[in-house]
């Protein structure tokens, strides 16, 4: 786990001390939940989604790395044409069988 040292001017520091207190939890575990929303799209709630809608307007919300997987497009021309071609299944299954 790391470690990371915030230099906050007093009036930030009492209003995350503040929400902290509201919500009965640390300022680092109250900080931990802030950052963490702001970076996994996955954390689910209400109030994730609160801090998120703060963030995303005053610009400091991270967008998740991109998922998508590049594709040659013409690979994946080659790849449906030759899709539903061959040897079906069921052929395959008649050899263990000594069907043919």
């Amino acid at each position: 786990m790391k470690q990371v040292t915030l230099r906050l001017d007093d009036d930030l520091a009492r209003g995350v001390a503040g929400a902290a207190a509201e919500r009965g939890t640390s300022v680092n575990a109250f900080a931990a939940a802030v950052l963490a929303a702001a970076v996994d799209p996955d954390l689910a709630g209400d109030e994730a989604e609160r801090i998120r809608a703060r963030l995303r307007a005053r610009g400091l919300l991270a967008s998740p790395p991109s998922t998508a997987i590049a594709v040659d497009p013409d690979a994946l021309v080659t790849a449906r044409a030759a899709a539903g071609r061959g040897r079906p299944l069921s052929a395959f299954v008649g050899d263990g069988r000594g069907e043919r």
